[in-house]
């Protein structure tokens, strides 16, 4: 087994926009996260995140952001074992076709990113 890195080096990687894997307590959920700074997230990124990590690819975003782009909860009454306040999902309007591709996907995170981006730059 290869050594596992140590924070510092973990988040140097990270600001190098390098794929990071964050494993959590094994009194919680027992996994772990690929992650990697939004801002250097790329179509090739993506598509190995979809075929690898093969779970869903989540943005991180502030309470702050989520209201300036109108953001509502996927639920009103969260159930969630781990109570993850997950956001409806939304795809770029601009640049993009299906909002499935990988493409799509690193477009739609940009657009997430852009603190110019208004809610009607989104598709819900």
């Amino acid at each position: 087994m290869e050594k596992l890195n140590s924070i510092p080096e973990a988040i140097e990687d990270f600001k190098k926009g390098k794929l990071v894997i964050v494993v959590d307590d094994e009194d919680r959920e027992n996994e772990g996260d690929m992650i990697m700074s939004a801002e250097k997230i790329t179509p090739e990124a993506v598509n190995f995140l979809s075929k690898n990590a093969r779970g869903l690819i989540c943005v991180p975003l502030t309470r702050e952001r989520i209201v300036e782009l109108d953001l509502h909860p996927m639920t009103l009454v969260n159930t969630a074992k781990m109570g993850t306040r997950f956001t409806v999902s939304v795809d770029a309007k601009e640049n993009t076709t299906t909002g499935i591709s990988a493409y799509d996907r690193a477009q739609t995170i940009k657009v997430l990113l852009d603190l110019s981006a208004k809610p009607h730059d989104l598709a819900r």
